[in-house]
């Protein structure tokens, strides 16, 4: 019954946010690096923030991770209004995420120049998702398998978190897709979603393979990390600006290149992701092993096809 009143709740809030948005004029102007043709209300992906406070009144005991979430979270909302400059945005994601990494104990737990590289990886896996976060349904559906393939884990596997820290983004998830996963969406996710919900991924992630020492689970973002990854080192070798927008990820190629339907490419990623996550849980593998099986047939389908797909670079 809670949760059938927090899903309320939550398309009420949603409805309210598109109101304020209207009347304020937060919306997102298709441009020549969009994926998208029509004006569209941005930032329905404050609905994460809302799904945070819910968990925080539910658990008050992950308040520091939570904090880390609403700090990261404002501050891509106020960017999706009004283009903060690298630094502030930095500066805000490093402190949440040294929130996150003292709830975590990584500072008793690894020594200084790990936590660094940490912070580097956790940094540049937040700001990777956003830059996912392209097309209709891609940060709901991927988050949504990443989601529920970590609540298997920890209903069947290793309880390593309290269920309702999973099940409120699936929810929050669940409410943004109704809006989201559409020919015609009524919002995007904005920053405030892409980043927040990213956020809370890396967490869970964290606390999985923190406890358990399986570093395997990192493999249930290696759709996203695949495209994230080599979309830079193909920008770097066309001597871009990694930081500007662009239109050269492989899946902004299917849907703009192509012109493959936005919520099928987003279904495809969402349906390989899956597959790679039941692999990660069922086959007895090592890291190695896994990392191989399931990330070197990415690679290869990246390098082979991308070019062959690829008949204009705007």
């Amino acid at each position: 019954m809670l949760y059938l009143i927090l899903i309320a709740l939550m398309f009420i809030v949603m409805v309210l946010y598109f109101k304020i948005a209207d009347h304020y004029n937060i919306i997102d102007h298709p441009n020549e690096r969009s994926s998208h043709t029509e004006i569209t209300i941005r930032g329905g992906g404050i609905i994460y923030l809302f799904a945070a406070l819910a968990a925080l009144v539910l658990h008050t005991e992950f308040w520091l991770p939570v904090l880390g979430m609403l700090i990261i979270g404002v501050i891509s909302f106020i960017d999706d209004r009004i283009s903060l400059s690298n630094k502030i945005r930095l500066f805000f994601h490093l402190a949440a995420v040294t929130l996150l990494f003292i709830f975590l104990n990584v500072f008793q737990l690894f020594p200084i120049w790990l936590s660094i590289i940490l912070y580097v990886f956790v940094i540049g896996i937040i700001n990777a998702y956003n830059f996912m976060d392209g097309i209709n349904g891609i940060t709901g559906i991927y988050s949504l398998v990443v989601l529920g393939g970590l609540q298997y884990v920890n209903y069947n596997i290793t309880e390593f978190i309290e269920p309702d820290m999973i099940w409120m983004p699936i929810m929050a998830s669940l409410v943004f897709l109704f809006f989201n996963f559409r020919k015609k969406a009524k919002c995007f996710a904005g920053d405030v979603g892409s980043v927040t919900i990213a956020f809370w991924i890396i967490f869970l992630l964290l606390k999985l393979m923190i406890q358990t020492g399986n570093y395997a689970y990192i493999l249930f973002l290696a759709v996203y990390g695949v495209d994230a990854i080599f979309t830079i080192i193909h920008r770097l070798m066309l001597k871009e600006n990694i930081f500007e927008a662009h239109r050269l990820h492989f899946y902004q190629i299917l849907a703009n290149d192509q012109n493959w339907e936005h919520i099928w490419v987003s279904a495809i990623y969402a349906m390989i992701q899956l597959l790679i996550v039941a692999i990660v849980i069922l086959v007895p593998f090592s890291f190695e092993l896994l990392f191989l099986l399931t990330t070197l047939p990415l690679v290869l389908v990246y390098i082979y096809l991308k070019p062959k797909l690829m008949f204009k670079i705007d």
